[in-house]
């Protein structure tokens, strides 16, 4: 992700970025890392109101469901909470360990991703090592 562009709603920031076309890292899942960043580091506090899909869409270049697969990713992973036309805000930014977690499995997709590994390849591969006994 490049530092180039401000992404603003409301008075919040998300940051001075584009997305790095050339990456091999979907659209989606930059802006997904790049709010997960930001809300597990503090910049962007519990309660702070990102854009609008539509608006965030239009100012980053893609389609409104690249925007929207990002908010419903993290919506699922708890660190963000929609509420419908009252739009979507940082939900977990103050839970430590969730944010720690959420940043781990981010890391794991991108080398997951950089290697080729199926999903299901991926995911048992987290199973398992969760469900180890002398798991950390």
């Amino acid at each position: 992700m490049k530092d180039t562009g401000t992404v603003k709603s409301g008075g919040a920031v998300l940051g001075r970025w584009r997305l790095d076309e050339a990456s091999s890292v979907p659209p989606f899942e930059q802006i997904r890392v790049r709010i997960l960043d930001l809300a597990a580091s503090g910049k962007l506090a519990v309660g702070t109101r990102l854009p609008p899909v539509r608006a965030l869409a239009g100012q980053l270049g893609v389609a409104v469901n690249t925007v929207a697969r990002a908010y419903r990713e993290l919506e699922q992973a708890g660190i963000v909470r929609t509420a419908g036309r009252a739009g979507t805000v940082v939900a977990a930014a103050g839970d430590e360990s969730l944010a720690q977690v959420a940043a781990a499995a981010s890391d794991y997709a991108a080398v997951v991703s950089r290697h080729g590994v199926a999903l299901a390849v991926a995911l048992e591969l987290v199973r398992a090592a969760v469900e180890r006994p002398n798991a950390k």
